[in-house]
């Protein structure tokens, strides 16, 4: 049995990215956190900052350099509106796409929530050294999906897949 089989605690950082969100009703990166706390991990830190290219990738990068943080999930700014620019300013940072979970996220918002709608969506994640980034949307009901059917489900799994070279 490997170290993910047992349920390893295992250390995030939320961000959220929004014009409009702030402490007392950012209700997407709040869930985010219950969701991970719940399921018996450590959120490391949360923010929340503005759709600014820098801004994101000043945060990101700082967690980047954690060696601690096993995964970053976002939050806000993965539609398609002018301001959103979660998409654009980390994929480049991206080392390997993980492109089943933005198409399983549309596949399952298609089906179980938002119907058409969800071509809208470019939620994504990625490999960046061997950490994991989910780029989700802003919605509550977007997070909670992809939390509960995707993340949760498969963290443990993913984290050793990343991991296991360092385990040798």
């Amino acid at each position: 049995m490997n170290e993910s089989d047992k349920g390893e605690k295992l250390i995030f950082c939320v961000l959220t990215t929004s014009d409009t969100r702030n402490a007392s009703n950012d209700k997407s990166g709040r869930t985010i956190r219950i969701k991970l706390e719940l399921a018996g991990h450590k959120v490391f830190e949360s923010r929340l900052c503005r759709d600014d290219k820098k801004e994101i990738e000043f945060i990101v990068e700082e967690w980047l350099r954690n060696p601690n943080v096993n995964a970053i999930i976002s939050t806000g700014g993965t539609g398609i509106g002018f301001r959103d620019v979660t998409i654009e300013t980390i994929v480049p940072y991206f080392t390997k796409r993980i492109d089943g979970f933005g198409e399983l996220f549309r596949y399952l918002s298609y089906t179980e929530d938002v119907g058409s709608k969800a071509l809208l969506s470019r939620a994504a994640a990625g490999v960046i050294q061997e950490k994991v980034f989910f780029a989700l949307p802003g919605s509550v009901k977007a997070v909670e999906l992809a939390m509960d059917k995707l993340i949760l489900p498969e963290i443990h799994h993913i984290v050793d897949e990343l991991t296991k070279h360092l385990k040798r």
